[in-house]
């Protein structure tokens, strides 16, 4: 990567990020996905947690996270470098019953109802090799339509054997409660603008209120209503600046009934209104890290 931004790359779901100066804080929504960073470090804002995670370790993402990151660490002389994976659950949840008893898995008392959607882990070689030659690849469009998907299936069973093997494995658990709060996920994702009805939400999923809340907010570090609020502002947010609507059109388009209300939670979130907002956004040259 010869200049800053973010790449995405001609192997579906590989993208790799650059950046020379530490960044202002970005708001993004993190899909299913294993990070790994190379050079640099970045902090990463989930709910009212925050992690910290820098070269040689990785970040895994097993659910979808509306997130505020911000590059930490980087310079032009040793630039912020990353690269990502896209993951499918239905893959890692195919990996796991293939896998069986093979890899022992002891419940951590750290998690033991629901995992966090988010960890970090300290990079294994054999991760590391199998991403080095997954980037490789794009070098070889050839090679790469066939081989790419067998390493992004052997960067996965990596994961799965390894450190983060058990968190990973109870979202793809459909006994357990973190697949459930996936499920969970899934919808308010799909129906973000919709009124937030917790009692449907957890008779979905045969849990009760109470319990959907507390795992809910184990595996997102937010509560299901700071969920939604999240997704709308993000989704908000890229419709104005991709699609050029003003905020009020935007704000009922995502689900709010007061435009007022709107720019309120829009500044508290990304600390300008709206209008203050874009046109700092358009003006921005350097990167832009909102897809």
């Amino acid at each position: 990567m010869s200049e800053e931004g973010l790449y995405e790359t001609d192997i579906p779901g590989l993208h790799l990020f650059r950046a020379d100066a530490p960044t202002s804080c970005m708001s993004s929504v993190y899909e299913p996905s294993l990070c790994v960073i190379a050079q640099g470090r970045e902090t990463v804002q989930l709910g009212n947690r925050e992690i910290v995670y820098g070269a040689l370790s990785y970040m895994v993402s097993s659910v979808d996270l509306p997130v505020n990151k911000l590059v930490i660490d980087a310079s032009p002389e040793n630039p912020f470098l990353a690269v990502k994976i896209n993951i499918d659950p239905a893959e890692v949840a195919e990996l796991v019953l293939q896998l069986g008893d093979a890899t022992h898995v002891t419940e951590s008392s750290a998690f033991p109802h629901s995992a966090c959607g988010m960890s970090v882990a300290s990079v294994d070689l054999e991760i590391l090799e199998a991403m080095t030659r997954l980037v490789r690849l794009l070098d070889t469009p050839t090679d790469a339509r066939v081989l790419a998907p067998l390493i992004r299936r052997e960067i996965i069973y990596r994961a799965l054997v390894g450190e983060m093997g058990p968190r990973m494995r109870e979202f793809a658990s459909i006994d357990s409660q973190s697949n459930r709060i996936f499920q969970v996920i899934s919808v308010l994702k799909d129906r973000f603008a919709e009124p937030l009805r917790v009692r449907q939400l957890a008779e979905d999923v045969n849990m009760s209120e109470s319990a959907l809340y507390h795992s809910f907010k184990q595996v997102t570090c937010m509560s299901p209503l700071q969920f939604q609020k999240k997704l709308r502002l993000h989704e908000a947010r890229l419709l104005m600046l991709k699609e050029g609507l003003e905020a009020s059109t935007a704000s009922y388009r995502v689900g709010y009934e007061s435009p007022s209300q709107f720019s309120r939670e829009y500044s508290r979130m990304f600390g300008a209104p709206p209008r203050t907002d874009m046109i700092k956004l358009r003006g921005e040259t350097r990167i832009s890290m909102l897809a």
